[in-house]
């Protein structure tokens, strides 16, 4: 119902006199009521009232601020609110605290754009590569975390994740070969070696994303990072772009190709986007060296990022080589969200 400010503001003044806050009221050309309220201490309050029916409440202080004095505000402005609008309130609800300014960074979006306010405690590591920011934080619940360029990549807890692009456990890697692009983290060839493939290629760009990760994300590698080259594996530290051209060139193919080097971008102008312009070289490079019986694993993107995900799907129809192509939807504990993950093979 709409409300009016002029019978329920002066109602709510009282309780802000009484914690000492000053008054200021703002012009708002008629659209509602909207006042500031400075205390002593810093404290700051905003109070809006919008003529169609909002009443909200924006509290501001210190962390050393009275919080059992900013309960009793609260809770005294909510009792009151119910009184003046004679009980003709359709919902009331109050959010926990946004922490500003704090040593450790614990706000970080979806890929639809949700803020997802995650339990991080610490930063383990964190280095400013030739290509990238990366963090590694630690999460009381997900273990430690993996950031690169403020966008969460993979957590310890996310088996799903790798499971789902190395197919789910319906595929025997035993005596293959297996090409990674990207997989820095290890997740990938830690579970690949376990089942004894021929030889794993992993082709990583960022030496300081390994660095990181076999140190502080050793439930996701295992040891496999310790060494560049193993019994089934190895890593190469190079840009995987001009390899895969020459592999190409070589007629080199592999009976796996798991693409984890980035997610399908948000954007939905492929014409003009950089990053669909070389998602879709690596796609088309990448089924090239694929065994004409091989598969292509990637991850897609959120599954509510459907226009995103269509675009992609239509770049699997303007390959070189025809393909055909599988999805299924995991939920990745860390993200907070269903996250596709695409299966292709040659026709």
């Amino acid at each position: 119902q709409k409300v009016d400010s002029a019978s329920v503001v002066p109602g709510l003044l009282s309780i802000f006199h009484e914690q000492e806050l000053t008054e200021t009221i703002h012009d708002t050309n008629g659209h509602g009521y909207l006042a500031t309220f400075v205390g002593k201490n810093g404290r700051l309050v905003v109070l809006r009232v919008h003529s169609h029916g909002l009443v909200t409440v924006d509290l501001q202080c210190h962390e050393d601020d009275n919080i059992a004095q900013l309960d009793n505000l609260l809770n005294a402005l909510e009792k009151k609110l119910k009184v003046l609008l004679n009980g003709n309130i359709t919902r009331i609800k109050r959010l926990p605290a946004l922490v500003r300014g704090a040593k450790v960074d614990r706000y970080w979006p979806t890929a639809d754009g949700r803020l997802v306010e995650y339990d991080v405690d610490e930063v383990v590591y964190e280095e400013d590569s030739a290509y990238q920011n990366i963090k590694i934080l630690h999460s009381r619940q997900y273990g430690n975390i993996l950031v690169l360029d403020g966008d969460v990549n993979l957590a310890e807890s996310d088996l799903a994740y790798t499971q789902a692009i190395t197919g789910n456990g319906r595929e025997n890697y035993a005596g293959k070969e297996v090409l990674i692009l990207g997989g820095g983290d290890g997740g990938i060839l830690a579970e690949l070696v376990k089942q004894k493939p021929k030889m794993v290629t992993m082709v990583e760009i960022d030496q300081k994303v390994i660095d990181g990760c076999k140190m502080y994300m050793r439930r996701t590698c295992g040891n496999t990072l310790d060494t560049l080259r193993g019994d089934c594996y190895q890593i190469l530290i190079e840009d995987c772009v001009p390899l895969l051209k020459k592999y190409v060139q070589e007629g080199r193919t592999f009976d796996y190709v798991i693409n984890d080097l980035t997610a399908i971008p948000i954007s939905t102008s492929p014409e003009e986007d950089s990053m669909w312009e070389f998602l879709r070289l690596i796609l088309d490079l990448s089924v090239r060296v694929l065994h004409p019986k091989g598969k292509y694993f990637t991850q897609g993107n959120s599954v509510n990022l459907k226009e995103a995900l269509s675009l992609y799907e239509e770049q699997l129809g303007k390959l070189s080589c025809p393909v055909d192509f599988q999805k299924e939807v995991v939920c990745v504990p860390s993200y907070l969200e269903q996250w596709v993950f695409y299966t292709a093979w040659k026709k």
